[in-house]
């Protein structure tokens, strides 16, 4: 397999503290993958290049020191090995999204037991639904080489959506106006009773 690598350096001493939170936190969404301290791996695209050049910036504006180096693996077994710890890193990243998913089915199915099917609940799921959701979309943003877990955590994530498309179905129709307040089949509603005859359908 053929792939460009970017080999990013960078080095915080005697930079704001926020500088290092600031590197760290970006390479990581990016599925950086560190080789030693300060010494990290990229697979080189027009998202990485663009990402990476635009972190080496900020970091020599903030007083730091940033290199990035574009290159190529010329083993291919070195090479397979290093997209085999990319891969295993997403696959950690999916099997964990799997390990708490179950806790939102768990949550709808103990509310539906304590008879609390409210649209409050529905709301607070769904904030959680958009939580998984946004998640998992930042995993596979850096799932570079097609990770394993990724369908059966998309997946997951989607039976969660169905699950809670059903409890909201259910808890707007307990919510629901009362059914005696509609007008009777084949009986004009209070609005067309009260108006007023037209010229035409007044009695001589």
């Amino acid at each position: 397999m053929e792939t460009g690598w970017l080999l990013v350096t960078v080095s915080t001493a005697g930079a704001p503290a926020s500088l290092r939170v600031h590197v760290w936190r970006r390479l990581r969404s990016l599925g950086a993958l560190y080789l030693q301290q300060s010494v990290c791996l990229l697979p080189a695209s027009d998202t990485t290049v663009r990402a990476v050049r635009r972190l080496a910036d900020r970091v020599h504006r903030d007083g730091g020191h940033a290199g990035v180096l574009q290159l190529a693996l010329t083993e291919p077994r070195e090479e397979a090995a290093v997209i085999e710890q990319f891969r295993q890193e997403r696959a950690g990243e999916y099997a964990e999204v799997l390990e708490r998913i179950p806790s939102l089915l768990a949550e709808l199915d103990q509310e539906h037991a304590r008879g609390r099917v409210t649209y409050a609940e529905v709301e607070e799921s769904e904030a959680d639904l958009e939580r998984f959701r946004s998640w998992l979309g930042r995993i596979r943003a850096r799932d570079y080489f097609d990770a394993p877990g990724r369908t059966e955590a998309q997946a997951a994530v989607e039976r969660c959506a169905a699950a809670l498309a059903a409890f909201e179905a259910e808890a707007l129709a307990a919510e629901a106006p009362d059914s005696s307040a509609r007008p009777v089949a084949g009986l004009p509603s209070a609005r067309h009773a009260a108006r007023p005859a037209a010229d035409g359908e007044r009695g001589s």
